[in-house]
């Protein structure tokens, strides 16, 4: 089951209503939901993680309970959204952990904003728009107001319809995220400069494709030589591949949670 927020509460950042819960104490990490997803698709995985820090869970632009605005929805805004809530709450650096659309986000803020995070993670999201499978790519495309209702019959909607403070906008949402996720990019350059550790993980029978995942550990500078006897020469990023895991189980996955706390444990490199 998943905690008990000790605080819930709204942040009023770039022009958004942002909606977060905090859950435990300690080094802040900074949680981030999938697309048409929300806090609570992370299930028992906030519970372990804010079993030894501070846990600040957020919903994103136009999902859960955070209401949408007039403006696209970008993986780029919402990496500023997390920021200025990091620098809202008064935090000089957190940890950022997203996963799929969060992952994304997550990757961006680390990018746009270097200054806040400590440490990333970053679970089943690809570098570039070639690293989902093309069958993937093709639903992606199918994301649009013209779903809306079929869409209902699925447990994305049933999760929105209980806590989206606007219901109604549920068309709106498919549309916005069908022209994101149409969008072709590639952060191969922005990733070169992320400076802080990283933690990249994927299911072995997720949507991107595992080739993609060794190129972002790549473009981190990871795989490039034997780490050594002592290992002196272990990089800055690390990757994890868990076993029999979809796109659709790895958020709610106990491995999860498994491979991030160690990694998120660990002191920082002097």
């Amino acid at each position: 089951m998943m905690t008990t927020a000790t605080k819930t509460n709204i942040a009023p950042v770039n022009g958004i209503n942002l909606y977060y819960e905090v859950h435990g104490e300690g080094q802040p990490l900074v949680l981030l939901h999938g697309g048409l997803g929300a806090i609570e698709m992370f299930g028992d995985n906030l519970t372990q993680l804010a079993a030894g820090r501070q846990v600040i869970a957020v919903d994103l632009q136009g999902h859960g309970r955070t209401a949408d605005i007039d403006r696209p929805i970008s993986l780029e805004a919402m990496a500023d959204d997390v920021a200025a809530l990091i620098k809202y709450l008064g935090i000089k650096q957190a940890d950022v952990m997203g996963y799929s659309m969060g992952g994304g986000v997550a990757v961006q803020t680390a990018i746009r904003h270097p200054e806040v995070v400590r440490k990333l993670v970053a679970v089943s999201f690809p570098f570039t728009r070639e690293g989902w499978y093309p069958d993937i790519r093709q639903a992606m495309s199918q994301n649009s107001a013209a779903n809306a209702e079929p869409m209902k019959q699925t447990p994305m909607y049933a999760l929105y319809s209980q806590i989206a403070p606007r219901v109604e906008d549920w068309p709106v949402l498919l549309n916005k995220m069908g022209e994101m996720l149409l969008r072709e990019y590639d952060y191969s350059e922005g990733i070169k400069t992320i400076k802080a550790p990283t933690l990249l993980v994927t299911g072995d029978a997720d949507s991107v494709q595992p080739s993609y995942a060794v190129k972002f550990y790549e473009l981190l500078g990871g795989g490039k030589a034997d780490g050594g006897w002592d290992g002196s020469g272990i990089p800055n990023a690390q990757m994890a591949i868990l076993p029999a895991t979809t796109h659709y189980t790895i958020f709610s996955s106990p491995a999860l949670a498994a491979v991030a706390i160690p990694f998120l444990d660990a002191p920082l490199a002097k």
